[in-house]
């Protein structure tokens, strides 16, 4: 097995059994790092309103969107084979056999995935991470915890994220100087989400009474509603009352 291969399994089984910890608290909370996670928030809200939000803006604002929408598709495209990846490790047929045809025709027709004729086609894309793989085989949900830049995330969702660096088997065949040319793409991409969702993130972070609680509140039930877990009706009258309040309505 090659050593890259080796690490991956090593790390994978660590995080799995990190992240059963903690016993699923379903409909709930659990933040035993509150104070630690609000002052992660504070720094990552002191990022965003010092560099995350004048960038975007400047590059939303100077960058058509056909070009900027091009730069997030050819992004997503290279993400599909790690999808694929976690597809069949949730038992998903479908999704992988969907979500690989997806890459061949953006890959192909599609222009390196700069278009993206697969969802005229009826192919959108099947989104999915290792975090859901986890979810998938039973580990618990675990803590909430704010990760420094990513943002909001849960020890189940973290340990998704690195493992998810290693499911990618394009992450293997490109080599430098091409492999900065997807990061360029991947950080352009996430540039261009914080401008275009700006007015939520923006009553969010900087017009709410308490941006560290909106944002996992809305974190926590959305993540929990993308993985099909039950949302109660008390989560969804939450939910609703805090876009109420931000809104003014």
């Amino acid at each position: 097995m090659a050593p890259k291969l080796v690490n991956f399994a090593a790390l994978a089984g660590i995080l799995f059994l990190g992240a059963c910890t903690n016993p699923e608290n379903v409909g709930g909370i659990q933040d035993p790092y509150e104070t630690l996670n609000r002052g992660v928030h504070e720094e990552n809200r002191n990022i965003d309103d010092d560099v995350l939000r004048p960038v975007s803006n400047a590059y939303g604002e100077n960058v058509s969107r056909p070009l900027r929408r091009g730069v997030a598709n050819f992004a997503s495209n290279l993400s599909l084979p790690g999808k694929v990846v976690n597809n069949l490790l949730q038992g998903d047929l479908e999704g992988a056999v969907r979500n690989s045809f997806r890459f061949a025709f953006n890959s192909t027709i599609g222009l390196g995935g700069v278009l993206d004729p697969a969802y005229e086609m009826g192919l959108p894309e099947e989104d999915t991470d290792f975090g859901e793989t986890l979810y998938v085989w039973g580990v618990p949900e675990g803590n909430f915890v704010e990760l420094p830049l990513l943002g909001p995330s849960t020890e189940r969702h973290m340990a998704g994220r690195f493992v998810d660096l290693f499911t990618n088997p394009l992450g293997y065949v490109i080599e430098s100087p091409a492999n900065y040319l997807v990061i360029g793409a991947n950080a352009l991409s996430r540039i261009d989400d914080r401008y275009e969702y700006s007015e939520t993130v923006d009553s969010i972070l900087y017009e709410s009474e308490d941006s560290y609680s909106a944002a996992r509140l809305i974190y926590l039930e959305n993540r929990r509603f993308e993985l099909g877990a039950e949302v109660s009706e008390q989560e969804v009258d939450e939910i609703d009352a805090l876009f109420d309040d931000l809104y003014g309505e």
